[in-house]
């Protein structure tokens, strides 16, 4: 345990070098503040990734141990069992993968990837691993197939060939099927890849072979030769066998399906087109899309089941993917949400030459995964209990927390229930394979995410799993824009037509209040409550934020005006806005004149019904000024004890008290710097006189205002010559990217936006910026809206906290911090009368107190310490009923209680962090003590105070990639790491740290990666990780019965060890392919225990260890041999030196 006395550090201890803790010169102190923290604590390592496989590609599943895996274009496999059983790999090539094989109940997977390599998985460990790879030179691999049972894996190529590979060591067997001797004369061309093998489920020995081109060869392995050959005119895509093995049916690009006798290859013995039109006239169908995918499933009890993918008409050009699904004479056609990737029907049994038994189909979509009940009438499909929604609409903004009150997930989770679809199949989830983990290391977390189309989902995250509790739609407070005359389904991809967008939220999980600010800038507070209540009104304020023309530090966008005085305008009434009230502007006053004094969107004026959990307390809009739409909101705060909501924007600040639904405070960030300015700010109403053009207003005036759909277009309606409609979209979209970076200073925020390049050096992103407002600039000088653009300085971190605003004050009082993207702190003091009636009757006050600090760049995070180092939270007020009964309505406030203050001695530190430095100082004082460069070549993108086990630290996500953590007070590096570099503007937006050492983001648009940088969690992380395998039992294979043992037609068994293993088959060509042996070695192939393969292995590893200790031994006794060789002619060389000589010669 480290001690830092902080007198001696102020005692004249010089600065350190760049980027390192600086002590820095202030007053005497006495407290000594005891760090815990030391850099062992820290580890990081990946935890768990969540969501939807971006851009799936392929798809297996294990019947016996009931496991699905799924890979991804980029070379990813996502393993799925029971409900919180997960894991994901990566291949390092990353590569896509083509195909997936499971050895069946062995524990091992096989990957085939687009860049002709094949890897053998062992999914026996919590954590699976690579313990073969075979890479192909010559030839492109195009299909896979692992016979059940089986050790040997056949690999067809896009020449035509098939390469057989023993998966116990991963070597090529001598035996190859070349394309010239299956087609031999059948075909006067090359066939084309090999789009299909497999073997016949009643003779082992018999393989069919699909081509390309629609020739298929049924293939005698032990003859080596081909017994028959189908040929049909058109491409086949998949070919599927009939349980008994004499027929197989195949899927063909003209949207037909063959069904053809092994013994009659001359022609299909059916051939039907199933979405085709079939003409009166006998003529053939009208050709239809192609048919990709076909399998054929027997029943004992009845029809068998046909489940296919494609084949629908041309006429439907607009519907979507579907699955049609035969059984018997009824034909279902399941349309689907997204197109469709692969599908597997789920049976009863995995042995081939059985009936199957089908009971579901999985089926794998672009962005969704859905499992369909085949034993219930009309199909139902199955509940997914994984967290695959996060995508439904695009993430634009994530918020963590760790250690939670321990009643909040259950009271999310009561309200969300409710709110659960119907119309589910009743049956269990099919993929319940895995064991959970048993780790100790549990606490209450969640996570918030905000989406495109309003909507905000809280996750329980928990003991490294995800389960979504409760989801609230923001955008049911709007009147909703039709299209068509009716509503668009929301899409997932982020689109410029989001006015319900989340830009950014607050919430305080002990009162439960929740804020959210929104891209069409504007601000929704929430409160909790278990009732269903209906608002007859809903409660709006309107607010005008405008800067000033004669501000250097903060001038209007709105150029064309004059510039204004910089005294406040009296507030003509204190009464709040209803929503009832009748309008007094109108979106466009005439065609002459700009957009002033509205909004971008409408609140919903009937009565709203309020479901259980969160519901509107207030909306507070910004409103158009003068033809420039407002700004988008870059900070905002809530805080439940002092009932304010504070939010700010490159325009300023504003402060409002939810409580009295009035607007207390609306100034310019350069006003907040004026000490001219009065610093008793009274409650101006959001309802007053109407202002002239250009004027500094508080609001505007009038609620109940049509929405315009040219909201999108801001400057519609305006006299200023204008662009053409797509330049305005390419805009407006490039302004909602770069208002995702609500954190970051206009710097690095005009990186965020130019999302085809990498961020650069700090250097490089000082010139040449694009503002922040740049899609929003009215017709004036260039040089001159640059000159402004630079020099506007948003609010970019609020704080708000019991703490000293003055240099003079001796007790905490509510205070209100503010950071911004200049990296200034600025100080405002809060009076709050009392608790009760007068709370909700008497004015609060608030006055500026000045610069704290300033930083070099934008300010991210800050917090506050007591004088013995601990974290103070802000206050907050105990979360009770809305809705309860008044007498149970007691307002108690709960705030935070630091020590009493000494004469001449500080008892908090703030803590300071911007885009490149961190700083702490302390209060009352505002002496800074310790100064510390987190990076000169970098910024800094998050930045979070964090309680660990041991103690407090300050973390810090770097542009280059690196992870960092700070001791508090002393800012001493803890843990720097290079994780990774960012070249994805979406990691940036949503990284973000969360107490007790966790942090995650987003790795992809439908992909959470949760990581860890804590040393304890790492520690623990194998027991609280799930198990994909556990040992089962295979299944009794299917009773041949008497006749058929006695007579023979039962399945023919082959020993392919004969036909395939180097006696006979010979060494297969060593230029072919290139075995590379996984990175674990021999210590990973001990994994494969148990099993018929992993037997085989065990067994084959210790011949190699007994085979290397015996050719050890037989090397030590060829070297003792050549040393005896060697004495014994060194012997004979001096009895023939020595012979002839006398004794007195010697």
């Amino acid at each position: 345990m480290k001690k830092f006395n902080i007198r001696k550090v102020l005692d004249g201890l010089t600065a350190s070098s760049s980027g390192t803790a600086s002590p820095q010169p202030g007053t005497n102190q006495n407290d000594v503040i005891q760090e815990t923290l030391q850099s062992e604590h820290f580890q990081l390592c990946k935890t768990v990734r969540h969501g939807f496989p971006y851009q799936p590609s392929s798809m297996a599943f294990d019947p016996v141990q009931k496991i699905l895996a799924i890979g991804t274009q980029s070379g990813a496999v996502r393993l799925f069992g029971r409900a919180g059983v997960e894991c994901y790999c990566q291949h390092d090539s990353g590569a896509a993968v083509i195909q997936l094989q499971f050895l069946v109940n062995e524990g091992a997977l096989v990957s085939a990837l687009a860049d002709d390599s094949v890897h053998l998985w062992n999914l026996r460990q919590k954590q699976p691993a690579i313990l073969h790879t075979l890479k192909f030179n010559r030839e492109r691999i195009t299909f896979c197939h692992l016979p059940f049972q089986s050790k040997w894996l056949y690999i067809g190529t896009e020449k035509g060939n098939i390469h057989i590979v023993n998966v116990e060591s991963f070597t090529l067997s001598g035996y190859v099927i070349m394309w010239n001797k299956a087609i031999e004369l059948s075909s006067k061309s090359h066939p084309g890849p090999v789009v299909h093998i497999s073997d016949n489920p009643m003779d082992e020995g018999k393989i069919l072979i699909g081509f390309e081109c629609g020739t298929v060869v049924l293939w005698d392995l032990k003859c080596k030769k081909a017994d028959y050959r189908y040929n049909h005119d058109e491409a086949i895509h998949s070919v599927a066998w009939h349980h008994e093995g004499k027929q197989f049916t195949c899927s063909h690009s003209d949207g037909t399906l063959t069904t053809w006798n092994v013994r009659v290859p001359a022609k299909p013995t059916i051939t039907i087109t199933p979405h085709g039109k079939q003409p009166k006239d006998g003529k053939k169908p009208e050709p239809c899309k192609p048919i990709l995918k076909v399998e054929y499933k027997t029943t004992r009890a009845g029809d068998a089941f046909v489940v296919m993918s494609g084949g629908l008409s041309y006429d439907t050009g607009c519907r979507r993917s579907c699955l049609t699904v035969m059984h018997g004479k009824s034909t279902a056609v399941l349309e689907m949400d997204y197109p469709i990737v692969d599908f597997l029907t789920l049976c009863e049994t995995p042995y081939p030459n059985d009936f199957q038994e089908p009971y579901a189909v999985v089926v794998l979509l672009e962005k969704d995964l859905v499992v369909i009940d085949l034993e219930q009438i009309g199909y139902p499909i199955f509940e997914n209990p994984y967290p695959l929604s996060i995508h439904e609409s695009p993430v634009t903004c994530v918020e963590y927390f760790a250690d939670c009150p321990p009643e909040l997930i259950p009271a999310l989770y009561s309200v969300g229930s409710r709110q659960k679809r119907q119309g589910y199949s009743k049956k269990e989830w099919p993929i319940s394979g895995g064991n959970w983990g048993q780790g100790t290391l549990s606490y209450p977390e969640i996570i918030v995410t905000g989406h495109a189309d309003g909507s905000i989902k809280f996750w329980d995250a928990s003991a490294i799993m995800l389960q979504v509790l409760y989801k609230l739609k923001t955008a049911k407070v709007f009147e909703k824009a039709l299209k068509g005359g009716k509503e668009e389904k929301p899409s997932t991809e982020i689109v410029d037509e989001d006015p319900f967008a989340i830009q950014t939220l607050s919430w305080c999980p002990e009162s439960r209040m929740l804020c959210v600010a929104g891209v069409s800038a504007h601000v929704i507070i929430y409160r909790f409550s278990k009732q269903e209540i209906t608002t007859e009104v809903v409660q709006l304020l309107e607010v005008r934020m405008q800067g000033e023309l004669n501000d250097v530090d903060s001038p209007d966008p709105a150029g064309d005006h004059p510039p204004t005085p910089s005294t406040p305008v009296p507030p003509s009434s204190s009464s709040p806005t209803q929503e009832g009230e009748p309008p007094e502007a109108q979106p466009f006053t005439s065609d002459d004149r700009p957009r002033d004094n509205v909004p971008d969107l409408k609140v919903w004026s009937a009565p709203l019904k309020q479901s259980p959990g969160y519901q509107v307390e207030l909306v507070i809009q910004l409103v158009w000024v003068s033809g420039e739409p407002p700004q988008q909101i870059t900070s905002l705060a809530v805080s439940s004890s002092d009932g304010l909501v504070v939010f700010g924007n490159s325009s300023g600040l504003a402060v409002v008290d939810y409580l009295q639904k009035s607007l207390l405070l609306n100034m310019s960030t350069s006003e907040l710097y004026s000490p001219s300015d009065p610093y008793q700010r009274q409650p101006r109403s959001p309802r007053k006189t109407r202002q002239p053009s250009g004027a500094l207003s508080d609001n505007s005036d009038g609620n109940n205002i049509s929405e315009e759909k040219s909201s999108k277009s801001p400057t519609s309606g305006s006299t200023t010559p204008t662009n053409s409609d797509d330049e305005h979209k390419q805009k407006r979209f490039i302004e909602m990217v770069k208002s995702k970076s609500r954190r970051f200073s206009k710097t690095v925020a005009n990186d965020f936006a130019k999302m085809s390049k990498k961020i650069s050096s700090p250097t490089e992103q000082k010139t040449g910026l694009d503002a922040k407002d740049s899609s929003f600039s009215r017709s004036r000088s260039s040089s001159v809206t640059s000159i402004e653009r630079e020099s506007r300085e948003a609010i970019s971190s609020i704080h708000l906290s019991e703490s000293f605003p003055r240099k003079t004050d001796s007790s905490p009082s509510p205070s209100l911090w503010l950071g911004t993207t200049q990296g200034t702190v600025l100080v405002l003091s809060l009076s709050l009368p009392p608790t009760g009636d007068q709370r909700l009757q008497q004015p609060v006050g608030v006055s500026s107190c000045g610069t704290l600090v300033r930083l070099k760049g934008g300010i991210l995070t800050m917090a506050f310490l007591d004088s013995l180092g601990a974290v103070l939270p802000p206050s907050y007020e105990p979360w009770s009923e809305l809705n309860a009964p008044d007498e149970e309505k007691t307002r108690r406030r709960r705030p935070a209680s630091p020590p009493p203050t000494h004469e001449g001695q500080d008892s908090q530190y703030a803590v300071v962090c911007s885009e490149k430095q961190a700083k702490v100082v302390g209060l009352p004082s505002q002496s800074c003590f310790f100064k510390h460069n987190i990076t000169e070549s970098s910024f800094v993108l998050r930045a979070d105070v964090v309680q660990m086990a041991a103690g407090l630290c300050l973390a810090c996500f770097c542009a280059n990639g690196h992870i960092m953590t700070l001791s508090l007070p002393s800012l001493r590096p803890l843990l720097d790491v290079n994780y990774l570099p960012l070249t994805d503007m979406r990691i940036a937006r949503t990284f973000c740290f969360s107490n007790l050492g966790q942090a995650m983001y987003l790795t992809s648009p439908t992909e959470i990666q949760r990581i860890t940088y804590s040393q304890e969690t790492c520690d623990n992380l194998q027991e609280m990780m799930g198990e994909l395998f556990t040992p089962l039992e295979t299944p009794e294979a299917p009773n041949r019965g008497f006749f058929k043992g006695l007579f023979g037609g039962g399945a023919q068994s082959l020993d392919r060890e004969d036909l395939f293993g180097e006696t006979a088959a010979g060494k297969a060509s060593r230029s072919l392919a290139q075995h590379i042996p996984g990175p674990q070695g021999m210590e990973g192939m001990k994994g494969a225990a148990s099993g018929v393969v992993g037997d085989l292995a065990r067994a084959r590893i210790a011949l190699d260890e007994r085979g290397q200790k015996l050719g050890e031994l037989e090397d030590r006794t060829a070297a003792m041999m050549a040393s005896a060789d060697s004495f014994s002619k060194h012997a004979h060389d001096m009895m023939l030196k020595y012979k002839d000589k006398k004794w007195y010669q010697l």
